[in-house]
């Protein structure tokens, strides 16, 4: 289906720009959302006799949007999730979370805007980009963890599963130094012993 974009469409084109589309994404995203017009003699009319005010309208929501990018200097929201040992979510975190959060942190923003691509379902720290127009958007940094104490490890860039891992290695079995000499799989109270038998076993000979 051709359309005529009302507004800038990422990886489409610009207002008033007539393009091809899928049927589909016209019917179920562009038209209902007043994107775009189905392109045909009559709408192409009733576009050039109100471009102007349609692009008069697009440059005051912009403006607003870059007022409102202003707020979003170096936004994030911090989620506390239950997860797993291996920290994959019991759940997921989802737009509505996202917008929740935001919203609770001041910020004027609907599900429309928020641009995740799936739901995150492991913790972590993500960036997600936020639409507040067409051409102005802004990224928060979703920081996702089990308490408020592992979101600050993670704030300040630890890879608290890595951090993980490595605390359960180097607690796992023995602490005591490697024996080259050892047997395989013999305890240290195996190790000990084994060079007073030997002594024992010279005396008698």
């Amino acid at each position: 289906m051709e359309v005529i974009l009302l507004e800038r469409v990422e990886k489409l084109g610009a207002i008033g720009d007539v393009v091809k589309v899928k049927d589909g994404f016209a019917r179920n995203y562009l038209l209902p959302n007043k994107k775009a017009l189905r392109s045909n003699a009559a709408n192409r009319k009733v576009f050039e006799a109100n471009r102007a005010r349609i692009e008069a309208d697009n440059a005051a929501r912009r403006t607003d949007a870059e007022k409102e990018a202003g707020t979003f200097n170096d936004v994030s929201v911090t989620l506390i999730r239950q997860a797993s040992n291996t920290g994959q979510l019991y759940g997921s975190v989802a737009v509505r979370d996202l917008v929740e959060a935001l919203v609770a942190d001041g910020h004027k923003i609907t599900k429309s805007q928020v641009v995740l691509d799936k739901p995150i379902k492991a913790i972590g720290v993500y960036e997600v980009k936020v639409a507040l127009h067409p051409e102005v958007s802004v990224t928060v940094k979703v920081n996702v963890a089990r308490s408020p104490e592992e979101a600050d490890m993670q704030a300040q860039g630890v890879d608290v599963m890595a951090a993980m891992f490595e605390e359960g290695r180097d607690t796992a079995g023995f602490v005591e130094a490697y024996d080259p000499n050892a047997e395989p799989g013999a305890t240290a109270e195996v190790r000990e012993d084994a060079p007073a038998a030997d002594e024992g076993e010279t005396a008698e000979g």
